[in-house]
């Protein structure tokens, strides 16, 4: 949950349910894979649910758990307030490369 993409996952979900490839267009960046990876873990975790439709071919539905709509609110929170604080952090970069 606290690597970079578990973060990015639970913020997209925590706006709303997703199947797997709107999720994938939505987190640039992740590949299939990794993706795949980072939505068994976060079930696994309880902070995601996994809901398929018996259709042809069959339906995959992503959402939140209670467990993880708690931990995305304070998620997409701390990304907020990390970008806010962007120009600090090129600051600090500047300041460290010198």
């Amino acid at each position: 949950m606290t690597g970079r993409w578990g973060i990015l996952v639970l913020s997209a979900l925590y706006e709303r349910e997703c199947r797997f490839n709107v999720l994938r267009r939505r987190i640039e960046g992740i590949s299939e894979k990794m993706l795949s990876q980072t939505l068994f873990t976060l079930r696994r975790d309880g902070l995601v649910n996994r809901y398929v439709e018996a259709t042809i071919p069959p339906k995959v539905t992503y959402s939140l758990s209670p467990l993880g709509t708690a931990v995305a609110k304070r998620a997409v929170e701390l990304v907020a307030l990390l970008e806010t604080q962007a120009d600090e952090f090129e600051r600090a970069w500047a300041a460290f490369e010198e």
